[in-house]
């Protein structure tokens, strides 16, 4: 998995420009190492804090060829830390730039979007999950992006915002019939991609 960022325009290059909430004095690890680990980490597998800090350690060697790593691997507790007090919207939108430049998206494509409940989101004492809706590529088996669905919100109003920041061009996108909008075939369409949409009686 590691030669995978070889090949490549490093990750760190599109994530520099996510502004930095670390207060100096207390700075012992430097968010492009953090952000890079962790990258790494998740695509080898890791679900936790946990898994991203061990992936660290037993990656020490190599990594340090490519990081400064000046105190060493995060903990866990920092990696925790650095990503609640990070601007969301930011990472995010940073990571669908890198996503854009190493994902290849072939013509006839076929994008699908869909809402689920993230699992491991409820809240104790809460029935209630957080609603995504992510565009999956068919080809690639990636998922291309994902926005979060805001309380009194539907997949109406955020199907579009998707739109927004993805490449169709060229390809057919699907979805379900909660997507089944006049406004959201049109903002397809106008990307210049095809739509195959659910519909219902009603």
């Amino acid at each position: 998995m590691w030669f995978f960022f070889l090949k490549m325009k490093t990750p760190i290059d599109y994530f520099s420009g996510i502004t930095n909430p670390q207060i100096e004095r207390g700075k012992e690890h430097l968010l492009r190492d953090i952000v890079f680990i962790t990258i790494a980490a998740v695509m080898y597998g890791a679900e936790t804090w946990n898994d991203i800090e061990d992936y660290g350690e037993s990656r020490k060697q190599c990594l340090q060829q490519y990081l400064k790593l000046p105190n060493g691997i995060p903990s866990h507790y920092t990696f925790n830390r650095a990503y609640s007090i990070l601007n969301p919207t930011e990472l995010e939108n940073c990571f669908l730039e890198w996503i854009k430049a190493v994902c290849s998206i072939p013509e006839g494509e076929v994008i699908i979007k869909d809402g689920k409940a993230l699992r491991g989101s409820r809240k104790y004492g809460s029935k209630a999950m957080v609603p995504i809706v992510s565009a999956w590529a068919q080809h690639n088996h990636m998922v291309l992006g994902q926005v979060k669905v805001d309380d009194k919100s539907n997949d109406i109003t955020v199907i579009p915002k998707l739109l927004e920041v993805i490449a169709i061009k060229g390809c057919i996108v699907t979805i379900d019939a909660m997507g089944c909008q006049t406004e959201i075939a049109k903002k397809i369409t106008d990307k210049e991609a095809d739509y195959i949409l659910a519909v219902k009686g009603n």
